[in-house]
């Protein structure tokens, strides 16, 4: 049981952490369990602001979302930026989605671990021409990069090649944003665009 004193200390902790980004169970240890407690005044609080506190308890992790505005209500401004992704990025995210739930159809350990060379075989499998497949190629190490800084990859300690998938992707590739994915897919494959020049 928390004491009033603790209690908005955590509260305050716990509403920065989401500001900053994702909270994860195994990493903010002591903010989860208050998190827990006191999740209906967290959501009080963002739903005056505009926002929406996504929980997942099973898989350990929290973040904060822009909440749609109901009718007849003015919009706030954003407080979660919108990411524009460019096609290896979200190609990458579509295939660790993809090896997540394959992963978790023959659940046996809970942390799914992936190589740079298995991403890059993957990747491969989707790249139309050889030039613009050794392009992208050279820039795997910043599309990674990319992927990491979004939270989706962590990059395991002492092994540059090795990362770990972070669950939370499965809440942001949802089946709509695979549906927008395959059409933005499509729209490269009509217009002939070379992949690899649409990096960033």
């Amino acid at each position: 049981m928390m004491n009033s004193s603790s209690s908005e200390t955590h509260y305050s902790q716990i509403l920065i952490a989401l500001m900053q980004g994702v909270l994860y169970q195994e990493n903010d240890v002591a903010l989860w369990q208050p998190l827990l407690l006191l999740q209906a005044r967290v959501r009080d609080y963002c739903q005056h602001i505009g926002l929406e506190l996504i929980l997942d308890e099973a898989e350990g992790y929290a973040y904060l979302r822009q909440r749609a505005t109901p009718e007849g209500e003015v919009a706030l401004p954003r407080l979660v930026p919108r990411r524009q992704l460019s096609y290896p990025v979200s190609l990458i995210l579509v295939l660790l989605r993809k090896k997540l739930a394959e992963f978790d159809s023959n659940a046996g350990d809970t942390r799914l671990i992936v190589s740079r060379e298995q991403i890059t075989e993957q990747l491969r499998l989707f790249l139309p021409d050889t030039a613009n497949e050794a392009r992208l190629l050279d820039r795997m190490d910043t599309h990674l990069n990319k992927v990491v800084e979004l939270g989706f990859l962590y990059r395991l300690r002492g092994q540059d090649q090795q990362f770990e998938v972070r669950r939370i992707l499965k809440a942001f590739v949802d089946a709509q944003w695979l549906s927008d994915f395959e059409q933005r897919l499509n729209d490269y494959a009509s217009h002939g665009v070379g992949l690899s020049e649409d990096a960033g």
